[in-house]
């Protein structure tokens, strides 16, 4: 699915206007990104976690010279997908008693 497939959806599913949609997608993805890149959590109920974690410099090798390269230090995006979620997923749409769900 792309962005421009979500933007379809929202327009046929909310009735607003195609550009209306898009502006409104837009601002999620935007709202998403500003608050992933201040290394902040993003929790959204009953689909999941996004979690942004940092990692330190290592040492690797390369796998054709097996040379030691240095790993350099870097932020990576990490998704933990809800209970609810994963029971969608597997066919199991068990109800999650309130408060249970995964931080």
């Amino acid at each position: 699915m792309t962005k421009a497939d979500i933007i379809e959806s929202v327009y046929e599913k909310v009735g607003f206007s195609k550009k209306e949609a898009a502006e409104i997608v837009e601002m999620v993805f935007d709202t998403i990104k500003e608050t992933l890149e201040r290394g902040e959590k993003i929790k959204i109920s009953g689909f999941g976690n996004f979690i942004v974690r940092d990692k330190k410099s290592r040492v690797g090798r390369n796998p054709q010279t097996g040379e030691e390269i240095e790993i350099s230090a870097r932020r990576v995006l990490t998704f933990r997908p809800s209970q609810v979620l994963k029971n969608a997923l597997n066919g199991t749409d068990t109800p999650i008693p309130p408060g249970s769900e995964d931080d």
